[in-house]
């Protein structure tokens, strides 16, 4: 055995090696986008499914092994209709990798207080808000659905966005780097949504598992029956009632590769 690995090896050429750390790299990126979506959990569903089908290969096992090869069959097209929102994110965020990030996210840095002191005023008085912040994929097309603000982000502005009875106050306002880009844009609901009770059917709260579900935006919601603040990322809808905590997730999320 140990003769015919050395063998092998022994035939390994330097294109062979360049193949094998592509495929790696491959499977490592695959990985990296899926992680923390249900896409993961079916990745490992189908790793699954592929060792029971090596050993039935290798056990001889006829009949378990038609059946594992029947049901491959229609595993793709399953696949693809289930999973049709993370395919769609994950071909979009490879063509949208870019080197502004660090740039935008510097800049975002030094406005995330005015940021947070606009969310505990909406909080307080209750006054709902959906904030839509970009990361690498852009949000371009959601902010020409709204109207153009092209503005400095600050306190003041966001508030008087969301005030009631503004024109914009119910649509979202997208914010990229260090500014407002739009507001009042309209984002997309999710086909299918797990909404806990706390949440309820809020439109807000649907809109931000949306646009985070189809993209890599952090989307901050706050509700105007309750005030609560919740953040979307990656389709998933979590409630915070500490502001730090919500700081500290927000920026460890947009610093995540």
């Amino acid at each position: 055995m140990f003769v015919k690995a050395w063998a092998l090896l022994a035939h390994i050429t330097l294109l062979d090696v360049l193949d094998i750390l592509l495929i790696a790299f491959m499977i490592y990126y695959v990985l990296l986008l899926i992680r923390d979506t249900k896409a993961y959990q079916a990745a490992a569903g189908l790793a699954l499914i592929g060792a029971l089908y090596l050993l039935t290969v290798w056990g001889r096992l006829g009949v378990s092994n038609r059946i594992i090869r029947s049901f491959v069959n229609y595993l793709i097209i399953g696949i693809i209709v289930l999973f049709q929102a993370e395919i769609r994110r994950f071909l979009t965020e490879i063509g949208s990798r870019t080197f502004r990030k660090p740039l935008a996210l510097r800049s975002f840095q030094e406005k995330i207080d005015d940021l947070f002191q606009a969310i505990d005023f909406l909080s307080q008085k209750r006054i709902g808000a959906l904030i839509a912040i970009e990361k690498e994929i852009s949000l371009s097309t959601y902010a020409d659905r709204g109207a153009e603000v092209d503005a400095v982000l600050s306190k003041n502005l966001l508030v008087s966005i969301f005030f009631p009875h503004s024109p914009l106050h119910d649509g979202a306002a997208i914010v990229k780097g260090d500014r407002i880009v739009a507001a009042g844009c309209l984002l997309p609901l999710p086909a299918a949504h797990r909404l806990r009770s706390p949440f309820q059917t809020r439109t807000r709260h649907l809109a931000a598992i949306g646009l985070s579900g189809e993209t890599d935006a952090a989307v901050i919601v706050i509700s105007e029956e309750t005030g609560t603040v919740s953040l979307a990322i990656k389709g998933q809808l979590d409630r915070y009632d500490d502001n730090d905590v919500l700081k500290k997730r927000l920026l460890g999320y947009l610093r995540d590769r």
